[in-house]
């Protein structure tokens, strides 16, 4: 364990009540800035997500365990009165609560916000929920790819001509577990200054749209909802903005190629580099309107430099020419890099029954925060700790709630 004067939440307490992944997506990262994260379980059966996608009957999941590093587990039967009044006894301890329930459970099982904060007056209590409250889908269930088409994700990724695709990256999930990641943090700083606890909710649908910001750029303009563009930027104007074959002609083996609307610089740049440099007197492609309406021909003079080359020397010859360039990378490739790993962003983990597991970290460096990133717990390990350290508990009077079905 590293010391507590190297965890930014050093001494914050997370009363865990998630499942799936946009609640443990942001308990996941509080528990990497150093809070103290106590995820609270079913006896039994976990969360949701720690069997349901299990390639091993009874073991814990590696969707569980991407999304559950640094927190403790314990185990509590919320529906005993003895353990909801553990729970209730955690509020009163804690500096933060978070769930993501379906609409209406907590409230039904008596841990709404107007009693947390009865218990805890400094609370902060949030909520991710699929639709806002109050809105005209306050009750309907919702799972990363929902808020994505609601919040018009889908409506702007794919083709133009082709059906909205859902995109590959939970954004969904992660992404508005993250916004309230960033909101706790926000709540806990005012805190510091009013003495103060509140209430926060996030619904994925809004989230979404803030994710969307860009294209409601694109409608001022035209006055249209904003469109598909297929590997293109939504502002659109620019060309190159796709990817590019290269060798060996792999399902990944593409580099993305982006030239600025704002100036020539990079288009000359990149003539240069794949040898073309009649190219940059050519009308054609004179200006970045003139290349995106000739963008076949443009594709093809860039495709029969590119498709010769795989996309590593590819993006170190564009890139090196200060071109915006990318490979297109899978997670093996990124998984296997010596540079990722040696830079802390997969680490190896060990858990008792899968053995060692590579698995993402958190991505951002930070010279006061120090936390490695350590295996999701199983199922109740640290029930006995946790009470005796956030209640004062004697192993006996946990044990005594253990024999009544509590934990």
């Amino acid at each position: 364990m590293t010391d507590d004067s190297n965890r930014a939440l050093a001494g914050v307490r997370v009363l865990d009540l998630t499942q799936f992944e946009a609640g443990p997506s942001c308990t996941e990262a509080l528990a990497w800035l150093g809070a103290d994260v106590v995820k609270v379980e079913r006896p039994g059966s976990g969360e949701q997500g720690r069997f349901a996608s299990t390639d091993r009957p009874g073991v814990d999941s590696y969707y569980f365990m991407l999304l559950n590093a640094n927190k403790k587990s314990i185990t509590v039967n919320l529906k005993s009165p003895e353990g909801l009044e553990t729970v209730k006894a955690m509020i009163a301890q804690a500096d933060v609560m978070i769930e993501n329930f379906a609409p209406g459970a907590i409230e039904r099982l008596g841990l709404g916000y107007d009693v947390a904060k009865e218990i805890n007056p400094g609370i902060i209590y949030a909520q991710v929920k699929g639709f806002a409250r109050g809105g005209p889908y306050e009750k309907f269930l919702s799972f990363d790819m929902i808020g994505k088409a609601v919040g018009g994700v889908m409506a702007i990724t794919g083709d133009p001509d082709g059906r909205p695709i859902n995109p590959g990256p939970t954004i969904g999930d992660t992404g508005t577990g993250l916004h309230m990641a960033i909101s706790i943090l926000g709540a806990l700083y005012q805190r510091g200054r009013t003495g103060k606890g509140q209430h926060i909710e996030v619904a994925m649908q809004d989230a979404m749209i803030n994710y969307c910001r860009l294209a409601y750029a694109v409608q001022a303009t035209t006055g249209e909802a904003a469109p598909r563009r297929g590997n293109e930027v939504i502002m659109a104007g620019s060309a190159p903005s796709d990817v590019f074959l290269c060798a060996p002609g792999g399902p990944n083996d593409y580099v993305y190629i982006y030239t600025t609307r704002a100036s020539n610089l990079h288009w000359e740049r990149l003539c240069e580099v794949i040898g073309r440099p009649e190219l940059k007197d050519d009308p054609r492609f004179a200006t970045a309107p003139a290349r995106s309406a000739n963008q076949k021909d443009l594709d093809e003079a860039i495709t029969a430099w590119t498709s010769k080359r795989s996309k590593e020397e590819a993006m170190q010859a564009i890139g090196a020419a200060g071109v915006p360039v990318g490979a297109v990378f899978d997670s093996k490739e990124l998984s296997d890099s010596e540079d990722m790993r040696a830079r802390g962003i997969f680490q190896t983990v060990q858990h008792p029954e899968r053995g060692d597991f590579l698995m993402p970290g958190w991505p951002v460096k930070m010279s006061g925060n120090d936390v490695p990133v350590e295996c999701s717990p199983t199922l109740g390990e640290h029930t006995d700790e946790v009470l005796s350290d956030w209640l004062g508990l004697s192993g006996g009077e946990v044990e005594a709630l253990r024999d009544k079905g509590a934990v």
